[in-house]
């Protein structure tokens, strides 16, 4: 029997297809430029990688538009929080 994994975008729900070729992955994170110094927040966008496609605080993105928009929201949330959540429109 055969697996088969779908993955949509967290922005705009576009189920990814297998000749889909500009798909993206995206997450937050804390990060300290200096050692023992504060931390800031920070936004990770990397191309599509299956292993990290798994990982329950990345977010899946359809394209350079979604990318946009999930950094847009980021953004205006003050980029405090790690947490990425698609907003309701």
């Amino acid at each position: 029997m055969a697996f088969t994994e779908t993955f949509h975008c967290d922005v705009c729900g576009k189920e990814k297809s297998e000749e889909s070729e500009d798909w993206w992955l995206a997450w937050a994170e804390r990060v300290s430029p200096m050692p023992d110094g504060d931390s800031l927040p920070q936004l990770r966008i990397v191309p599509w990688n299956l292993l990290l496609s798994h990982d329950s605080a990345v977010k899946h993105l359809c394209g350079a538009r979604c990318a946009q928009t999930l950094m847009d929201r980021w953004m205006a949330s003050d980029g405090e929080s790690t947490e990425l959540y698609p907003a309701t429109d």
